[in-house]
């Protein structure tokens, strides 16, 4: 998605430790106008799918799924990294953060995914795929058919696809911008 890859170019910043600095128009301040093509254009490439529920992980996915949910008339489920004092009954697992370099316990009302559910799973960033690996366990814990993954970026170098390609050959995962690599300062894309 060319409108997205040239506003990597022009407003990301290229950290240390292969980290993709987007805070200024994706997961802080937020472009909306620009969240909402992205969310255009992940419906459109998920709009087969059939799709009863957008599943995301908090904080940074909230944002893209409920516009791909808005757009797919579907409802929004993010999986809470706290156990809240009036959810009793739930799925868990545990998911490593990249960023944030520790394991969070995440979690989803039994109540809002459930057997029949065809879920999208829509993330900010595909790096090593371990929040995506994480909501793929939620949803086999409920049944829930899982029918594809989107991702406004992925971080190619980091192996994220190939990890959710080996646990899950035949899922369709999109990603809308792919960044091949950061190095001092610079930012490479596909």
């Amino acid at each position: 998605m060319d409108i997205l890859k040239q506003r990597i170019l022009k407003d990301g910043k290229s950290l240390p430790g292969g980290i993709l600095k987007v805070d200024n128009f994706i997961n802080h301040q937020m472009d909306s106008v620009l969240m909402y093509q992205c969310a255009e254009e992940l419906m459109r490439l998920f709009a087969d799918k059939k799709i009863t529920k957008i599943l995301t992980v908090e904080a940074s996915g909230i944002a893209p799924a409920v516009l791909v949910g808005y757009l797919a008339k579907a409802p929004v489920v993010f999986a809470k990294k706290a156990t809240p004092k009036t959810m009793d009954k739930h799925y868990v697992t545990t998911v490593h953060s990249f960023t944030k370099g520790r394991d969070y316990d995440v979690l989803v009302s039994k109540e809002y995914l459930n057997a029949g559910d065809r879920v999208l799973f829509i993330d900010d960033f595909l790096a090593c795929g371990n929040a995506a690996l994480g909501m793929a366990d939620l949803c086999r814990q409920a049944g829930a058919d899982l029918v594809g993954m989107g991702f406004l970026v992925e971080k190619s170098f980091q192996g994220g696809r190939e990890k959710i390609a080996s646990a899950f050959p035949d899922l369709r995962v999109e990603s809308l911008a792919t960044v091949t690599g950061l190095g001092d300062g610079t930012i490479e894309l596909k």
